[in-house]
């Protein structure tokens, strides 16, 4: 099967394609979608004996999606001929009124097409032959693999104990049932449950600062949902890129500039880049050098409280710590936010506009200009997206941009928002049961390569392990569901590859995948998957704002070579692993046995959702929030009393004593801050570190339009649609000889990337940015030069100091022309 196969040279009314492309204005976008034919382009023929519908075979429309992991999930109709998907249209039910929209892909959801029908996908289970990283696999029977999955796993966890089998972070698939690949909700998961347990996990790549550092200052990590903005008078973005990372399906994009228009809010975006969020929209762009939002913030904050535009009310009855009235027991003398600021705690530094200037490249009469706006306006939206936290200050940095929403009271209101991210309406889900876990024992999940190279050294106080005070054996099985984190979106990679390289160290490394990724080509026994559009699920909506719904994904087209379910393969290695495991992990159901019993279970808590068969066959069911709009820590605003936090005071904690204590129990390094205040703090390979002599650009990467992470990465439309480049300011490009479109080499102590330049002012001089999840390309036996352009060749595998996440934002490089 090839890709040229899908390529059906009429367009479903027997017209041809060249003549139709031919007579449409929109043959650009055609091309560009992968043969992506709108609606009206078909009603725009007559029927005619040449192209009637009865002159040709008959469709079959199918409902299916995408669900990879942009925070979008979006809907899908599949066109289907002679068991082939030819053409790809999206959700053609509701309107374009918000609440009742049409979840519309983009056009990486609209190449679905592509790659199911992709000459690169996997057909066959396959056996390792070569080192591992080589890619060299001989295919071998499905009875075989399970076997050796199966006998291996025993030998491990008889030798090792079941702490020595860890499911890697995931997320190729996600949203779905039985097509979820995240570790703690797998299919894998349920069968490792099922057969003693697992290493367990905590925190995730997007966003293990914020996730970690937030709920010591709120006790959760919630925000306001965006449809909330129509209520805003102000919206400040910190590093919040929707238009690029969540562009489809929910709309978010579409609702934040519609709400903001209906309010007339004044948008100012804070980013190193100016963004797709930012061109043509904001009011303001403020760029600032990564790793200092922070101090932007104290910047700001010295305005609010030097000009007495604070909500002292609320900073008195909700808060802990702003003040001396408010300082917990315990606390040292002046250890409060306000000293902090002012200049009157331990440091005795006043963090004025002029102090923040130096330190962000923001001008300070800039910096003073949005703090008066901040506290002259009610109400503020302040949201910050996920790339500012992945940082390695970034729990610092999380929990600092929500003291702006606190200062000035605007927490727990419409059209405010607690600083966080903005949350979302979600229709009643049962998910698939995945049972508990026996093994207590996690790790970061950042930290998986040193669990293998140095597991048992690892320990509580310095490692960030939970559970127990350190692990006792090493990871020697690793599953892999949906995931290239073994290597393209893990850091470091050429160290890694070094860890791997020696089997000695992980026995076992099972990859179940639809193509051979960097990761894939690790694998020890490597499965082919079927793709969410080949298999029935259940997928609700992820992030869309007071909108919810449910898209039932059916099969397209039936299983292709030798591809099978994740559903099938878990059980068969069930089996294998004895009746008790398979009768346990079963339940005696099938696959679509599991969706009907869940989904009763949903009726059951919800009358109002579709009958079973009434859900499969309409595709896609939606609801508005009858609540109108989420507003985090409402209850808690409107009375603290009877809804206090689940913080340890049950109020906004300022100051956290619980921080407190772990900054004087962890064992860290000089570089690793960790403080009860939410201040800031320089850290390793940031702005101001004496590495820039060597490598003087601070890089970081940003979710491309042309992938999500990594998936759709090898789709050529899209690949020519949106081409790998990293960014760089005309002044840096200039001192360096480069114009736009040059080839130049991008390189630090880890590794060697080359790339195309992109010549651009929408970035702050200084720095650079590339679009992360390109797939690794490089020669890993010899030069190890990166041509993929993988910004993970140059990122480092040392953790943020608390939550022990990745830092991938947080890197010096150099550049020169190749």
């Amino acid at each position: 099967m090839s890709a040229s196969k899908s390529d059906n040279p009429t367009n479903g009314n027997g017209i041809s394609r060249r003549n139709l492309m031919k007579t449409s204005a929109l043959a650009g976008l055609v091309a560009a979608a992968g043969g992506i034919i709108p609606p009206f382009s078909r009603r725009a023929f007559p029927a005619t004996p040449e192209n009637s519908q009865a002159a040709q075979p008959q469709d079959k429309v199918v409902w299916g999606a995408c669900s990879v992991n942009c925070g979008s999930r979006c809907a899908l109709r599949l066109h289907v001929r002679n068991d082939e998907v030819y053409w790809v249209e999206t959700d053609n039910t509701g309107n374009d009124q918000y609440g009742y929209h049409q979840v519309r892909a983009c056009l990486r959801g609209r190449s679905m097409r592509r790659r199911m029908n992709h000459p690169e996908r996997l057909n066959y289970p396959m056996k390792r032959t070569g080192k591992r990283g080589e890619g060299k696999f001989k295919p071998i029977s499905w009875e075989q693999a399970f076997d050796e999955i199966a006998d291996n796993l025993k030998r491990i966890v008889a030798k090792y104990g079941n702490e020595a089998v860890y499911i890697n972070y995931s997320s190729g698939v996600v949203g779905g049932n039985i097509t979820r690949s995240s570790p703690t909700a797998s299919l894998v998961t349920r069968l490792m449950n099922c057969y003693g347990g697992y290493l367990g996990q905590y925190g995730t790549y997007s966003t293990a600062q914020i996730s970690c550092a937030m709920p010591y200052t709120y006790g959760s990590n919630d925000g306001n949902s965006t449809s909330d903005i129509e209520n805003s008078k102000l919206v400040v973005l910190f590093g919040n890129n929707p238009a690029e990372t969540r562009m489809s399906g929910g709309g978010i994009t579409y609702f934040l500039e519609q709400a903001r228009q209906r309010s007339n809010a004044k948008m100012v975006v804070i980013d190193p880049r100016y963004t797709d969020t930012a061109a043509g929209r904001e009011d303001e762009w403020l760029p600032i050098r990564p790793g200092t939002d922070a101090a932007l913030v104290a910047g700001m904050a010295y305005v609010l409280i030097s000009e007495n535009m604070v909500d002292q009310p609320f900073l008195d009855n909700y808060c802990v710590g702003y003040d001396e009235k408010t300082l917990p027991a315990g606390a040292p003398a002046n250890g409060h936010y306000k000293a902090y600021i002012l200049g009157q705690g331990d440091d005795a530094l006043a963090k004025t506009p002029q102090w923040a200037s130096q330190i962000t490249g923001i001008p300070a009469d800039r910096i003073i200009k949005l703090a008066r706006e901040i506290g002259q306006t009610k109400p503020v939206c302040i949201s910050q997206g996920w790339g500012p936290q992945r940082q390695a200050n970034g729990e610092q940095t999380s929990r600092a941009i929500a003291m702006l929403a606190i200062l000035t009271g605007n927490v727990g209101i419409n059209g405010g928002n607690s600083g966080a991210r903005e949350s979302t309406y979600n229709i009643t889900i049962e998910r698939m049961p995945v049972l508990s876990n026996p093994v207590k024992t996690q790790i970061s999940c950042f930290s998986w390569t040193d669990a293998i190279k140095r597991g048992p050294e690892m320990t509580a106080k310095k490692d960030g392990i939970r559970g127990k005070d350190k692990l006792d054996v090493p990871i020697k099985f690793i599953w892999n569901y949906a995931g290239n984190t073994i290597t393209n979106q893990h850091s470091e990679i050429n160290k890694t590859h070094d860890i791997l390289q020696d089997d000695s160290q992980c026995e076992m490394i099972v990859v179940i995948e639809n193509f051979m990724t960097s990761s894939a080509k690790y694998a020890d026994i490597l499965l082919p998957d079927l793709m969410t559009t080949e298999q029935e699920d259940i997928i609700p909506n992820d992030y869309a704002g007071n909108m919810g719904y449910l898209i039932f994904s059916q099969p397209a087209t039936s299983a292709k070579f030798q591809r099978k379910g994740i559903y099938e393969m878990m059980s068969e290695v069930a089996k294998r692993l004895g009746p008790q495991v398979y009768e346990k992990f079963t339940e005696g159901r099938s696959q679509r046995d599991w969706l009907h019993f869940l989904y009763n279970k949903m009726l059951a808590k919800d009358p109002a959702l579709p009958a079973y068969e009434t859900l499969r066959e309409q595709g896609i069911y939606k609801r508005k929030d009858p609540d109108g709009h989420f507003v985090a820590y409402k209850a808690f605003r409107q009375d603290p009393v009877a809804h206090p936090l689940s913080t340890p005071s049950g109020k906004i904690e300022i100051y956290s004593a619980a921080l407190a204590k772990i900054a004087a129990e962890w064992q860290l390094a000089e570089d690793e801050i960790i403080t009860a205040l939410p201040v800031y703090t320089s850290t390793f390979e940031g702005w101001d570190d004496p590495l820039r002599s060597k490598y003087p650009l601070q890089m970081f990467g940003f979710h491309y339009k042309a992938r999500t992470h990594s998936s759709y990465g090898n789709i050529d439309v899209l690949q020519a649609a949106c081409r790998q480049e990293i960014w760089i300011n005309p002044l840096d490009a200039e001192s360096r000889g480069i114009s736009n479109g040059d080839k130049v080499r991008v390189f630090n102590g880890r590794g060697e990337v080359r790339v195309a330049a992109k010549v651009t002012p929408r970035i702050l001089p200084g720095v650079v940015a590339m679009g992360q999840g390109a797939w690794h390309q490089a020669d890993m036996q010899g030069d190890r030069v990166d041509h993929g352009a993988c910004m993970n060749t140059l990122t480092t595998q040392r953790p943020s100091p608390l939550a022990k996440g990745n830092p991938q934002h947080t890197n010096l490089i150099q550049l020169e022309k190749v």
